[in-house]
């Protein structure tokens, strides 16, 4: 399991943010948090950028993103090779999304899920792992074709 994990959220996340992050330290992770870290209203995508161009350069093996759907963070984080990003609203797709998926990063709506839920949410994703196998070569199949 990961011991480390690069954190983001635009405004509308900033409130679930903080109790999460919160959670990731109880449970001895190292967090960095990119931001933001105030009320004012910031453009989400400049937070899913710095979250996934970290997970695909291997700096950190985990994301989490968090604006008020978690569907901007998800299609933003999306947009890097190597990222497999995905939007729950409940544990057991997290969990799954570890298992057959190999997700790395975990997008959240804090308007969509309060604090108990959401750790709940991470705690599935967090304790999942990839299962490999037949799940490999799907997951293999995702990633573009690269060109000649």
């Amino acid at each position: 399991m990961a011991s480390r994990i690069i954190v983001g959220a635009d405004h509308a996340g900033l409130p679930l943010k903080g109790p999460l992050v919160a959670h990731l330290k109880e449970r001895g992770f190292e967090v960095e948090d990119v931001g933001t870290h105030g009320p004012e209203s910031v453009d989400y995508p400049d937070f899913g950028h710095r979250v996934a161009s970290a997970v695909a350069a291997g700096e950190h093996e985990l994301g989490l993103l968090i604006c008020g759907s978690g569907v901007g963070m998800s299609i933003t984080a999306n947009k890097h090779d190597g990222v497999r990003a995905v939007l729950c609203s409940e544990p057991y797709s997290a969990a799954m999304a570890r298992a057959h998926n190999d997700a790395n990063v975990l997008c959240l709506g804090a308007r969509v899920v309060g604090p108990g839920l959401a750790e709940a949410i991470l705690d599935a994703f967090l304790g999942g792992a990839f299962e490999g196998g037949r799940h490999a070569r799907r997951v293999a199949k995702i990633e573009p074709a690269k060109p000649a």
